[in-house]
């Protein structure tokens, strides 16, 4: 935690453990951490705007007598900031509980050793710019994530459905005639073509899913929190509204789609990125999406 600055805005009673303990990260030169402390809630919330924090940390002791509700408040002023709670050991159920209220993380007092809090600290931070890093890998075409941003954001929702044993479904879609309909229709027709895809893809998953262009004529698209039942029905959806892309573009020709599938479960050894691979090997030999009822090849759930 010491290679660069970091803006940590404190609300703490009582000794000071949780100070001393961020002070020890930075033992050679102070300056690197910009701690402000402050004694109260409501001075915390007055001094957010001012300091501008990448953390907040707050002691539970001086949240009495409704701790859940000032963590909501907390979180409602800054929710683009990570908060980290710490408490007494009697209080560790309480702790938790703030969890569903906005906080990121808590810790225990008598547990707040530095390395304790780096590794908390680390994680809050790679989580909080997240978002912002992969705001940044789009394509300009589409609008849709790159593929080093579909990477980044499958490998947290992996490792986020491992921790909550729940089911990822993956669908990847290639094009097999972009090249025809460029040397026939020219370049508009391709950017049109490419288009429509992602918007037939966004407009079948939710907000909170990941959809990207993998490669010039491949796309992607991550269902995070879905159970593997529920395969079927996506299929059907992204099948159908698939054969009206092809009504649509008859003027210019249908386009050749080909569609892979597959399933993600807890402990799964493999990384992302080797899942994306083999969901991406069945695109070649998977059969054309050219109806109603087009049948789609799937890749067997990764275990």
């Amino acid at each position: 935690m010491n290679t660069r600055n970091l803006r940590i805005l404190l609300a703490e009673g009582g000794h000071g453990e949780a100070a001393e303990s961020l002070r020890a990260l930075f033992p050679e030169d102070q300056r690197r951490l910009e701690l402000t402390i402050v004694p109260t809630i409501s001075t915390l919330l007055s001094t957010i705007r001012a300091t501008n924090p990448e953390m907040i940390l707050l002691d539970l002791a001086l949240t009495r007598p409704e701790p859940l509700e000032a963590v909501r408040c907390v979180h409602r002023a800054a929710p683009e900031v990570p908060l980290i709670v710490f408490a007494d050991a009697a209080d560790k159920d309480r702790a938790a509980q703030c969890l569903r209220e906005g906080a990121l993380d808590y810790l225990l007092k008598g547990y707040m050793d530095p390395q304790t809090l780096d590794r908390v600290l680390r994680v809050a931070l790679a989580q909080n710019s997240l978002e912002g890093l992969t705001v940044l890998l789009r394509d300009p075409l589409t609008g849709l994530y790159i593929r080093e941003g579909f990477l980044t954001l499958g490998a947290h929702a992996t490792e986020t459905a491992n921790r909550k044993h729940s089911t990822l479904i993956l669908l990847c879609v290639r094009i097999g005639n972009l090249e025809a309909m460029h040397k026939e229709f020219g370049k508009q027709a391709v950017e049109s073509g490419l288009r429509s895809v992602a918007s037939v893809l966004k407009s079948c998953f939710r907000p909170t899913d990941v959809v990207a262009r993998i490669g010039g004529s491949q796309c992607a698209a991550l269902a995070v929190d879905a159970i593997e039942p529920s395969g079927p029905v996506l299929r059907q959806r992204v099948e159908k509204r698939f054969a009206a892309l092809h009504r649509d573009m008859a003027a210019e020709g249908p386009l050749e789609l080909r569609i892979s599938m597959g399933f993600w479960s807890t402990g799964v050894p493999k990384p992302f990125s080797e899942f994306l691979d083999s969901v991406e090997a069945e695109l070649p030999t998977a059969p054309l999406v050219s109806g109603e009822h087009a049948v789609l090849r799937t890749v067997a759930p990764q275990r």
